[in-house]
């Protein structure tokens, strides 16, 4: 029996508060009840489901493990997912576990699962997502990291491969010291550096050492969404300065004297979501601000190895002649996410006090990544491979930037990036960039809305697209698709408008 067919005319309510999952959880409950999925039915598989709803597996996945605790579905290995034979009101039903009420307090927030769906959200033929800052799977360097593995895996160190130093894999972190020191005149020793899964752990990490309930953080607006989720969970009061243009440093030394913030969250290199590179002049000046004030900066850079002009300015690292810059890279943008591994740059004191609560996390970072990207790095293939993606990575934003002219028209701004992954985009109508995601995604395309790049949810107007994923041809795809909703949606603006004004026009 094609079960498909008995969701095909149930629709999420996108806008709503109630998670997705939930609601996929009420039409399926709804239809077990009244039996129009009997006992014995089997369910579509979880990607099929998340693709009749238009929703990630993950949520998809979230939906029936509901169903499974509320006994209403089992699944069966190497067969499927069915709903239960037994009543579904029988007297030894046992009742489900009251997991949400366990839960200790946390913070709630509307970004709390978007960076999760972004992540998670499958790629498909049918659907075109220029949302998540992912680099293309088809430009991993996996064929070199499998030479790697075949031509030194007799040769490993086994005890390698068993717990090692919180801090990290010593030889790759000398390895990484040393490719810090050929870009500074300031020198980095292995004790200034932590390896970590991901930048994104780091954020966390410095939450955690740094931060209590009712302190006061800085980052720009808009900002990278991780970030506000980090902090938002950390129970912090978060101040925000302009980033579209130049840094505002008098607005800066007033929060510093007014409000005595722990520090500053920045992405100074093709900052993420605008693109913007802060000039070299404001570094320096933000540096002498923060030394004078004793401002702890979170130097973010996943981007600065994507230029596509003139290489950007040294890392506000490379010239922390103060000692007050904490920096966090990863491979997730140059290399590929899976590898999920970042690093850390800052004082002895900050790195041992990381390690004490990244301990508590996961020990350490995984050995077997580490080894290779020692072995990656070492083997000098990373400039090889950072040309052939500062080269392919610039045809796609341009691409995607001509589309965008020759597609939306005056219904679309952006600035060209000189480097990283989006472009950052302002809408000239009507519209709202919730609205036309709301619509976009009918037509099969995505993006992120510019509001979840706020910490207050503003600015509806604005929306970020990334052009790294897909190749050239799926760009302009994705871009045509975008302009079709777009016009569609003006259109109908348009005709409300003339409709509203016609009812008001005085009978003569």
């Amino acid at each position: 029996m094609d079960i498909s067919k008995h969701f095909s005319q149930s629709q999420l309510a996108h806008n709503s508060s109630k998670p997705l999952y939930l609601q996929i959880l009420e039409i399926i409950t709804c239809k077990i009840t009244d039996r129009t999925l009997p006992p014995g039915s089997k369910l579509p598989p979880e990607r099929e489901l998340a693709n009749l709803f238009a929703v990630s597996r993950t949520t998809a996945i979230n939906a029936y493990r509901q169903l499974e605790l509320q006994g209403l579905i089992q699944t069966r290995i190497g067969s499927g997912t069915y709903v239960v034979d037994t009543p579904i009101n029988s007297t030894n039903a046992v009742p489900p576990m009251s997991w949400n009420q366990l839960f200790s307090p946390h913070p709630q927030s509307p970004l709390s699962s978007i960076l999760r769906e972004l992540v998670s959200t499958p790629v498909s033929q049918q659907s075109i997502s220029l949302a998540a800052g992912m680099p293309d799977p088809a430009l991993y360097p996996f064929d070199i990291f499998t030479d790697l593995f075949h031509k030194h895996s007799s040769k490993i160190d086994l005890a390698d491969l068993g717990h090692i130093s919180t801090e990290g894999y010593a030889p790759l972190r000398q390895t990484l010291a040393t490719i810090h020191c050929q870009k500074s005149t300031i020198p980095t020793i292995i004790d200034n550096l932590l390896i970590l899964s991901g930048s994104q752990q780091g954020i966390y990490l410095i939450s955690k050492i740094f931060l209590q309930p009712g302190d006061c953080v800085i980052v720009e607006s808009p900002t990278y969404i991780g970030a506000i989720q980090v902090f938002h969970s950390a129970g912090v009061r978060i101040l925000t300065l302009p980033s579209n243009t130049s840094l505002p440093l008098a607005l800066l030394e007033d929060y510093l004297i007014r409000y005595r913030p722990k520090l500053f969250y920045i992405i100074p290199t093709f900052q993420n979501p605008n693109g913007r590179v802060m000039p070299l002049n404001e570094r320096q000046e933000l540096l002498r601000l923060a030394a004078r004030h004793q401002l702890i900066i979170v130097e973010d850079d996943p981007y600065s190895e994507l230029y596509y002009n003139e290489p950007p300015p040294p890392s506000l690292k490379d010239m922390d002649h103060h000692n007050i810059v904490i920096h966090l890279g990863t491979f997730s943008k140059t290399l590929f996410p899976g590898l999920r591994t970042g690093w850390m740059v800052a004082p002895p004191p900050v790195i041992n006090r990381i390690a004490l609560e990244k301990q508590y996390v996961d020990l350490h970072s995984n050995n077997l990544s580490q080894w290779l990207l020692h072995l990656f790095l070492k083997g000098d293939v990373l400039q090889t491979h950072l040309i052939q993606m500062r080269k392919e990575y610039k045809k796609r934003r341009d691409t995607m930037a001509n589309s965008i002219r020759r597609e939306c028209g005056s219904f679309l701004d952006f600035s060209l990036p000189t480097g990283g992954f989006y472009l950052w985009c302002k809408l000239n109508t009507e519209v709202t960039s919730p609205t036309l995601l709301h619509e976009a995604t009918k037509n099969g395309v995505s993006f992120v809305p510019g509001e979840a790049f706020y910490t207050d949810r503003s600015n509806f107007k604005e929306l970020r697209l990334c052009f790294a994923t897909h190749p050239e041809k799926k760009l302009q795809e994705g871009i045509k698709r975008l302009a079709k909703t777009l016009y569609s949606l003006n259109q109908k603006q348009e005709h409300q408008a003339l409709e509203n004004n016609s009812s008001t026009r005085p009978m003569i």
